[in-house]
């Protein structure tokens, strides 16, 4: 199954691979990476510390990206985050190469080049636990503590220590050796379940979101008139001004002056000159994955921008994905959380499904947003009265533009 890579390369003079120390936090995070984080926030720590993570590869299927995980992987110290591809938040940590890593667990190490993570080692670090489960097909041991699970290779001629997935602990062979770890796994630990290595373990999910948050908050759009959102409760209207949403939204993460937009030499309406700038003006709200176009006149509303962060876009990590849900201005009655109607469109909507539920949209304008430093290629955008939408290639929607017609 074909994933797309990206890698970033920095190197840092003296930097071995494998010589950083991180803090094992079961049920929590390594280092300075947190269960639960959105993968901006991973992103923003990485370019923290470039010295460090000074190799990144960031892997998604790049035909369908809301089937596989978001993996970013640091393959000089052996680990790598998988994030969901859908909340993109992160669920789970995985020690792929236990000697590239030292892990700092209150005040011992383990793991590394220098300190072997044995079965023995391992329980005398973290303590007495339950039997784990041995996989008779993959030849594995996994052991267990809360949000946190060790996965140990079993040689064909010690299976039976393991038999009926029971072995006395610590575990130890006959001849008087102890098996190494070969993956560790960081999850979170609030749901009753065992993550591993093997076909019999869970999956593991991100933490809840704490209440209130406003993270992936559903933000719902009535095509012409308005953005809803359902946990603030806020609704901004078109026409609304820069000071109804400096007290909606608070203060914007940044402001910019808005480019003539090339589009508009289809329009036979519009008299302006071309100049590389003109009077309209965007808010934009990176953390909402949203950017507000004032009219440079008026100082209204005249455009929303909607961002759906996929990888393989120009924009990815720019801006967090925006939870959006689109409906026509005929569905009937106020739309609660969770409740969309049948026919809306959300970031995981693809192209086709757009048009059977708005009709086909005609021939695309290209966007390549600067084709000589865009490693993605161009997008293509599609118009209907009130929204366009540019889609990826692989069908699926990059951003929405909201406007009145």
């Amino acid at each position: 199954m074909l994933q797309q890579q990206r890698p970033t390369r920095r190197r840092c003079e003296g930097m071995a691979m494998g010589a950083i120390i991180l803090d094992l936090r079961p049920g929590l995070g390594i280092g300075p990476f947190t269960l639960g984080m959105p993968i901006c926030e991973a992103f923003a720590q990485v370019e923290q510390q470039p010295g460090i993570y000074d190799v990144v590869h960031v892997k998604y299927l790049d035909e369908e990206p809301l089937k596989l995980d978001i993996v970013i992987s640091f393959p000089d110290h052996g680990f790598h985050l998988r994030f969901d591809p859908w909340s993109q938040r992160l669920r789970l940590i995985e020690v792929y190469d236990v000697k590239r890593l030292q892990m700092r667990y209150a005040t011992s190490l383990i793991g590394g080049p220098s300190t072997l993570a044995t079965f023995v080692a391992v329980y005398a670090l973290f303590g007495p636990t339950f039997p784990g489960i041995y996989d008779k097909d993959r030849g594995v041991y996994n052991l267990f503590y809360p949000g946190l699970s060790f996965a140990f290779p079993i040689p064909t001629q010690y299976a039976d220590c393991c038999h009926d997935g029971e072995a006395e602990l610590p575990l130890e062979f006959p001849d008087g050796t102890t098996p190494v770890t070969c993956r560790v796994s960081v999850y979170d630990s609030s749901p009753d379940i065992k993550v591993g290595v093997g076909s019999l373990m869970n999956k593991a999910i991100a933490p809840p979101l704490p209440a209130g948050s406003l993270y992936m908050e559903e933000v719902h759009a009535k095509l012409g008139e308005e953005l809803c959102f359902t946990v603030g409760g806020q609704h901004i209207p078109f026409g609304a001004s820069p000071q109804d949403i400096w007290t909606e939204l608070g203060r914007p993460c940044g402001i910019h002056q808005k480019q003539v937009d090339q589009m508009m030499i289809h329009s036979a309406s519009d008299p302006r000159p071309r100049t590389t700038l003109c009077g309209d003006y965007f808010y934009n709200y990176f953390t909402r994955g949203l950017d507000i176009l004032f009219d440079g006149q008026t100082h209204k509303i005249k455009k929303f921008v909607l961002h759906t962060n996929f990888p393989g876009h120009a924009d990815f990590n720019s801006y967090i994905k925006c939870n959006f849900v689109i409906y026509g201005s005929d569905a009937a009655g106020p739309i609660q959380e969770g409740n969309a109607p049948r026919n809306c469109i959300t970031p995981s909507t693809k192209w086709e499904q757009v048009k059977e539920i708005l009709g086909d949209g005609g021939r695309a304008a290209i966007q390549t947003q600067g084709s000589t430093s865009n490693p993605f290629g161009s997008t293509f955008v599609y118009g209907y009265q009130n929204v366009a939408f540019e889609v990826m290639k692989n069908g699926y929607i990059a951003t929405v533009t909201l406007f009145q017609s």
